[in-house]
């Protein structure tokens, strides 16, 4: 049996090792919410939120923003602590006042304990295709930019039924909530005002013209409504004529312009973001626009005129390194990376980039640096599951069989996978030392996974 194990996890070697190095599609593709991860997004909408979020009772660092794959114009709470945010809706977006107002209203959700999708949510993770911005669009261990295409387009309109609206009651208090949640955190509601505007615009454009809304029919009250009645409210506030803070508004336009870099087409990218436009948010657009278009030497001209503004920006290193890691320069790849993960304080998404490169590079005397930095990413940040592919390819590579499987058994746990997530689990079991720690979450990932199979098959007489 061992034998015959060790044959297996060779072929596995092989195999994955050629697919971190060619950086050829293992994407998984369903229907479901894709949650797009980027680092210095989520720490941009982390930082906007938080004043907000303890305006709202949270503990610090509780709530969670996450973008999804969506071009709808949409946010929503699933129970919990974290809020969903449509790419659309960013993208909308003109300013991050705007972006602002969009959580003070989801806070309020939270915060009265309105929740719209019950057992629908989008937890757990393992139902949802994670799909970095920067680690996720090739990235050596799950695919090329073509795949991360035909990912995001498999399921980037998410049905309207798979989100459940709120009542009229409900909104009505959130929206009440977010004129506190704003004013305690010192912030203007001109955004939130601002963005009615937008939702108005959307209304007349999904309805027919020869169709009359009834307003007792809606499940939200009409845009026209809510922004007459918290429009008096918003003005009262001391913070009403509170100007933007340059530096915030400079952060939200360049996540806005490297998430439209990504999920536009290009040619519209490139036609709103033209050559003469030389700012840092138009850069960043340009350079995903061509990374994508596959056009490797105009995307590395845009990253190299980032870094020209700001050479030791994190994430204009891990932009840089990561067009030349998925375009066949892995060993070019290392030293942007290893500034970025250096300057980011070793976040974990950039770490698990720099580990796929350095096992791209297929030079042996890579893979423990690569070991070190994976088991860094996946200790901080254990849903993602390219880390723990390749993670598990460094395990492989060396003969580590139990690792390897366990590496396979969380990155199946987390999609869901619970028949596999089983299998490696306890296949990891047999060859881990009793009563470690790995042990432990190799046990507890057996047990829960079969639990799961249990309860969705019906338990086995």
């Amino acid at each position: 049996m061992r034998r015959h194990f060790a044959a297996i996890g060779r072929f596995l070697t092989l195999l994955l090792l050629s697919l971190l190095v060619a950086g050829r599609p293992v994407l998984a593709q369903d229907s479901d919410p894709q949650i797009l991860r980027d680092t210095e997004t989520e720490a941009f909408l982390a930082d906007i939120a938080a004043p907000m979020a303890k305006s709202a009772g949270l503990a610090p660092g509780a709530l969670q923003v996450v973008v999804i794959a969506d071009p709808e114009i949409n946010a929503f709470v699933a129970g919990g602590q974290t809020i969903y945010i449509n790419s659309g809706l960013i993208l909308a977006a003109d300013n991050a006042n705007e972006v602002e107002g969009v959580i003070a209203h989801e806070l309020g959700h939270i915060e009265g304990g309105h929740v719209p999708l019950q057992n629908q949510g989008t937890r757990p993770a393992g139902r949802i295709l994670l799909l970095s911005l920067l680690a996720g669009i090739a990235a050596a261990a799950a695919g090329a930019p073509g795949a991360g295409l035909a990912a995001f387009g498999a399921g980037s309109t998410i049905a309207q039924s798979h989100v459940l609206a709120f009542s009229r009651a409900d909104e009505g208090s959130a929206d009440a909530s977010a004129v506190r949640h704003l004013n305690d955190a010192h912030l203007s509601g001109k955004g939130m005002i601002s963005f009615f505007g937008k939702l108005k615009q959307e209304e007349y454009r999904l309805t027919p013209a020869d169709y009359t809304i009834d307003p007792y029919a809606q499940t939200h009250p009409m845009t026209a409504d809510r922004e007459a009645a918290l429009d008096a409210d918003l003005e009262k506030s001391p913070w009403w004529n509170a100007p933007q803070d340059p530096a915030k508004q400079a952060r939200f336009l360049r996540v806005k312009a490297k998430l439209a870099g990504y999920v536009q087409d290009p040619i519209t990218t490139l036609r709103k973001m033209p050559e003469s436009d030389q700012s840092v948010p138009a850069h960043y657009a340009r350079a995903y626009a061509w990374h994508r278009a596959a056009y490797p030497d105009k995307a590395d001209a845009e990253a190299d005129a980032l870094l020209r503004t700001a050479p030791l920006d994190p994430y204009f290193n891990e932009l840089k390194g990561q067009i030349l890691l998925e375009n066949g320069h892995p060993k070019e790849a290392l030293a942007p990376l290893r500034i970025a993960v250096a300057q980011s304080h070793q976040a974990p998404l950039i770490s698990a980039l720099f580990g796929q490169a350095l096992i791209a590079t297929d030079d042996p005397a890579n893979f423990a640096e690569a070991e070190t930095v994976l088991k860094v990413s996946v200790d901080k940040d254990r849903e993602d599951p390219l880390a723990w592919y390749a993670l598990g390819a460094v395990y492989a590579q060396r003969g580590d069989e139990p690792h390897a499987a366990l590496a396979a058994a969380e990155r199946y746990a987390m999609n869901g996978e619970d028949a596999l997530a089983r299998t490696n689990a306890e296949r990891a079991l047999l060859g881990l030392k009793t009563g470690t720690r790995d042990y432990l979450r190799a046990e507890d990932i057996a047990v829960t996974s079969r639990n799961n199979m249990d309860s969705r098959y019906g338990k086995k007489k």
